[in-house]
């Protein structure tokens, strides 16, 4: 299949490492997202290197760009 014919996911669901806390979040399609703050614990979270985004880091589904094995940001 194409990659331009992909279903792309735009939800993830972001696991905090520090409390384990889980929340699905809604991926923005034109941007990255770098940081994103734990509503349990407030850990402000930030990519893993070699990662572009908080979901791809810690989300169960990786950010649009990825899903359609593209550059990310």
């Amino acid at each position: 299949m194409n990659n331009a014919n992909r279903q792309i996911t735009l939800q993830s669901t972001i696991t905090c490492p520090k409390c384990g806390h889980q929340s699905i979040e809604e991926m923005p399609t034109d941007s990255c997202q770098y940081f994103w703050e734990c509503p349990s614990c407030g850990e402000v979270l930030k990519p893993k290197q070699g990662d572009c985004c908080i979901f791809c880091s810690y989300g169960d589904t990786p950010c649009p760009p990825v899903q359609k094995e593209e550059s990310c940001c």
